[in-house]
C-alpha cells in the first residue's frame, strides 16, 4: 500500500473515535429548557390536569409555592435500554475501525489492539451510571385575561422530551 494512504486513514479513524467519544459522553447531558405554553382551560381545571399527568408519569409533588402559583415535582428517569446497547454497538464498531488501521500500520500489535474491543461495554455502562438521576419539573401557572376568554399561561422548566409530551399529551400551544 501506499505509505501516505496509511496514515491520512489513521488520522482521519482516530478524529473519527474522537467524536464517538463525545457523542458518547453527550448522551447523559441534561437538556433543560423553558417553554411557555398557553391552555384554553381555566387555572384550577389546568392544574388538576398537569397534576394527574405527572402522577402518571411517576412524578412525586416536591414543593409547592402558594406565592408564586409555582409546583415542582420530581422523578426518576430511568436509563433506556436500546440507548445504552446501541451506545455499546457503536463503540464497539469505532474501535474495531480504530484497531484495523492500527493493525495495518503496527502488524506485531493485532493481539492487544483487536482487544480493545473488548473495551466498548464501558460505553453502555457509561451512559447507564450517568442517565439514571432525580429529574425536576418546574411549573408556574397565571391566568390571562382576554376580551373574549380567559385562558392559561404555564411556564415550565423541565427536560426537553418531557416538554414535547406534556405538550402533545396535554395538546398544549405554544406561547410567546
Amino acid at each position: 500500500m501506499d505509505t501516505a494512504i496509511l496514515p491520512s486513514t489513521f488520522l482521519l479513524t482516530l478524529l473519527l473515535s474522537v467524536g464517538l467519544f463525545f457523542f458518547i459522553r453527550a448522551s447523559t447531558k441534561d437538556r433543560i429548557q423553558t417553554v411557555q405554553l398557553v391552555s384554553e382551560q381555566d387555572e384550577a381545571a389546568l392544574m388538576s390536569q398537569l397534576k394527574e399527568y405527572f402522577r402518571s408519569r411517576s412524578y412525586q409533588v416536591a414543593e409547592v409555592d402558594r406565592e408564586q402559583n409555582k409546583v415542582t415535582f420530581e422523578g426518576n428517569v430511568r436509563p433506556s435500554w436500546f440507548l445504552a446497547i446501541f451506545l455499546t454497538l457503536l463503540a464497539a464498531t469505532g474501535i474495531v475501525c480504530l484497531s484495523l488501521v492500527v493493525y495495518l500500520l503496527f502488524p506485531n500489535l493485532s493481539p492487544i489492539v483487536l482487544a480493545m474491543v473488548l473495551l466498548s461495554p464501558l460505553s453502555g455502562l457509561f451512559y447507564w451510571k450517568k442517565s439514571g438521576r432525580l429529574e425536576k419539573v418546574s411549573l408556574k401557572v397565571e391566568t390571562t385575561q382576554s376580551e373574549q376568554t380567559s385562558s392559561s399561561k404555564i411556564t415550565v422548566v423541565a427536560h426537553r422530551d418531557e416538554l414535547s409530551e406534556l405538550q402533545r399529551t396535554l395538546q398544549l400551544k405554544a406561547g410567546e
